[in-house]
């Protein structure tokens, strides 16, 4: 309840009036002590007591951005809206420059332009000293009329983004505002007719001057002194002539040369950068050379390393297959010869004659007939006669 702004205050530039403060700057002056202590509960007349106990003006300081109590009694004067009447009050406050100040920031926030030109113009002849706090915390010296040129030409004061205004000159020429008077004129006004006051006045008298001078002259000496004073005229304007001859010679001269000398100069230039450019192409194609020769070198060594690689590799897979083939053929001979497969004198055995032996010893053990026996023969002849298949 203490942080809204008063029912029956009016938007300003179509906003709450507390919103012309930004969010960030308004919610680090709610929560400072200043504001829950001092500013509680104050009113439009207790305000000022408040006012003419400050002692600096400011935005924020410090690394948390502490507001200063200028800045937190400017919130509470948006808060409760006081009247225009008071805050003009403020404004003409001879005795104290805090409460003036705090006025003017007051009046530039919710004023129209016209108010504002017109209340805090006059404030440019201020010229009293003011404290005003710095972002880091130290004080640093300024003057009222400073502070009311930074509110009439800055868009941003004190922490605090001001509502844009028109320029000057654009509401004199719509006739909003009458042309700026400086409070110095009538004193310049008054110096002036102070100093054509003291001037004399001078009466020129030619023709007297010119009885006095001819009064007492023959006329022969003044033939001989307008003679000479013609001749004299003849002779400074002949060499006035032959000056302005001489010298425009002398600058045609002096600019012929000049125009040479800059084309020499520019002929000089575009020589030298000629030369610059082609010191450059000539590094590049060093370079480029050196480059392509480095990468020729270095493709080289390696299709070699890559060649030795290939060699060593292929050695290296011959001598794995001879080994391979030599283990093979020592296998297949170590079982090819046999000890049981060889005689005695290192010759084959006879296999057909053991084979029919042991053939011959299973035909006994079975009693089967021998079918080299003429009565099988016989008996198989008989049984073919019939159609019969032979005796096995």
């Amino acid at each position: 309840m203490a942080n809204r702004t008063d029912p029956l205050a009016k938007s300003i530039h179509g906003t709450n009036p507390q919103n012309l403060i930004e969010k960030i700057v308004r919610s680090k002056i709610y929560q400072s002590i200043y504001w829950k202590e001092q500013c509680f509960g104050l009113t439009a007349e207790t305000l000022v007591d408040k006012a003419m106990e400050l002692d600096h003006t400011g935005g924020t300081y410090g690394g948390n951005r502490r507001p200063t109590p200028f800045l937190c009694l400017a919130l509470k004067m948006l808060q409760i809206q006081p009247d225009k009447d008071i805050v003009v009050e403020f404004i003409k406050n001879e005795d104290y420059k805090y409460v003036r100040v705090l006025g003017a920031f007051y009046l530039r926030l919710t004023g129209t332009v016209a108010d504002v030109y017109q209340y805090l113009e006059p404030l440019y002849n201020d010229y009293r000293k003011i404290r005003h706090k710095l972002s880091d915390g130290k004080f640093t010296c300024t003057h009222v009329d400073e502070f009311i040129d930074e509110l009439l030409t800055k868009d941003y004061s004190c922490d605090t983004a001001l509502p844009r205004i028109q320029k000057r000159w654009v509401l004199e020429s719509s006739g909003t505002l009458e042309p700026r008077r400086s409070a110095l004129e009538d004193d310049f006004e008054e110096e002036e007719e102070d100093k054509e006051e003291e001037q004399p006045m001078e009466i020129d008298e030619p023709n007297v001057r010119e009885k006095d001078n001819y009064r007492g002259r023959s006329p022969a000496k003044e033939r001989d002194r307008d003679r000479d004073r013609d001749r004299k005229h003849d002779r400074h304007h002949r060499d006035r002539d032959y000056d302005r001859d001489r010298d425009y010679d002398r600058d045609y001269g002096r600019g012929r040369d000049r125009d040479r000398d800059r084309d020499r100069e520019r002929d000089r230039n575009r020589d030298r950068d000629r030369d610059r450019h082609r010191m450059r192409d000539d590094d590049y194609n060093r370079d480029r050379d050196r480059e392509r020769g480095r990468d020729g070198r270095e493709r080289e060594r390696r299709d070699r390393d890559r060649g030795r690689h290939r060699s060593r590799s292929r050695s290296r897979d011959r001598r794995d297959r001879d080994r391979e083939e030599g283990e093979y053929r020592r296998r297949r001979d170590r079982g090819s010869a046999s000890p049981r497969g060889r005689g005695e004198d290192g010759s084959q055995r006879e296999e057909p004659k053991r084979k029919k032996e042991k053939k011959e010893k299973k035909l006994e053990g079975k009693n089967v007939p021998d079918p080299d026996d003429p009565e099988i023969i016989e008996m198989n002849k008989l049984r073919a006669s019939l159609g019969l298949k032979p005796l096995k």
